[in-house]
């Protein structure tokens, strides 16, 4: 059995190819954009083939032959969509068996401006003839890490999502679950909505993050306005600081508060403890 991912050279992927690996799968196939990103595992014995979203050609090339795929999303927001559709399409015209997909959270119902072209792509999976399970990937700890540096810096978590709580987990918990659908059967059609054991507040990750850099760090709470100002004053695009403070205001709404259990019951353990990721991330 031959599995791909795409986006192999981007976090969530490379975390994928090596969930498999430790899994075991003899074919592994790594589609990227640019095969030097992943040299290292072409040296371990994965085949690395190269294409875009928006080259249909390629994405013949890099599918044939493959029994089962993960098309990660994409991060060109506006376009994702269409990209998305291609590499679907090339996934039908291959006899792809299986195509998963990381989408987010309640994709199909949920209003956050993230959520959007997920809902579209979501769509145009359900309208296709690939076989397919839809991995509804919660938010990651790492997602935090950007601004790291200033919250330890200043002593504040500055953040607009109240006393909601995010059911986080890290990267490499949905990479191995997503690693754990390709390897196993019965996955077809299923939707996992998909999310960590602990479901934080801000408050409490902020002392999450105060214990792992034995600094002291508290937690205030902006308007979703002023998170967006803040966000662009620092530096950030306006409509991905947009983006951000709106999926902030989500969480303060429960959008990405997950307590379904599926991704403990793929990766068959607990999520990875937060204090653990923030942890590595200051070593």
């Amino acid at each position: 059995m031959t599995v791909a991912v795409t986006a192999a050279g981007g976090q969530l992927g490379r975390l994928v190819v090596e969930a498999l690996l430790r899994e075991g799968a003899t074919s592994v196939v790594a589609i990227v954009r640019d095969p030097q990103k992943v040299a290292d595992l072409a040296e371990r014995g994965v085949e690395v083939r190269q294409a875009a979203y928006d080259d249909p050609d390629a994405l013949d090339r890099a599918l044939a032959g493959v029994d089962r795929v993960l098309l990660v999303s994409g991060n060109e927001f506006g376009a994702r969509v269409a990209q998305h559709t291609n590499v679907i399409r090339a996934a039908e015209r291959a006899g792809v068996k299986l195509l998963a997909y990381t989408s987010i959270p309640r994709a199909t119902e949920n209003p956050l401006i993230l959520a959007q072209e997920h809902n579209g792509t979501e769509a145009v999976l359900a309208a296709s003839t690939v076989p397919h399970a839809i991995l509804r990937n919660g938010w990651y700890w790492e997602n935090y890490f950007g601004g790291l540096g200033h919250a330890v810096e200043t002593g504040v978590l500055h953040g607009a999502a109240g006393d909601g709580r995010v059911a986080g987990a890290a990267r490499a918990d949905y990479a191995e679950a997503a690693a754990k659908v390709l390897t196993t059967d019965g996955h077809e059609g299923r939707v996992y909505e998909l999310g960590g054991d602990e479901r934080l507040t801000y408050a409490e990750l902020a002392q999450v993050i105060s214990q792992a850099s034995g600094k002291p760090v508290r937690y205030e709470n902006l308007s979703k306005q002023d998170y967006n100002a803040a966000l662009e004053q620092a530096g950030l695009p306006g409509p991905y600081a947009a983006a951000l403070a709106d999926a902030d205001a989500g969480i303060g709404g429960g959008l990405l508060d997950i307590d379904s259990g599926d991704l403990q019951k793929l990766i068959g353990r607990p999520s990875t403890p937060a204090a653990d990721v923030f942890r590595a991330a200051f070593a």
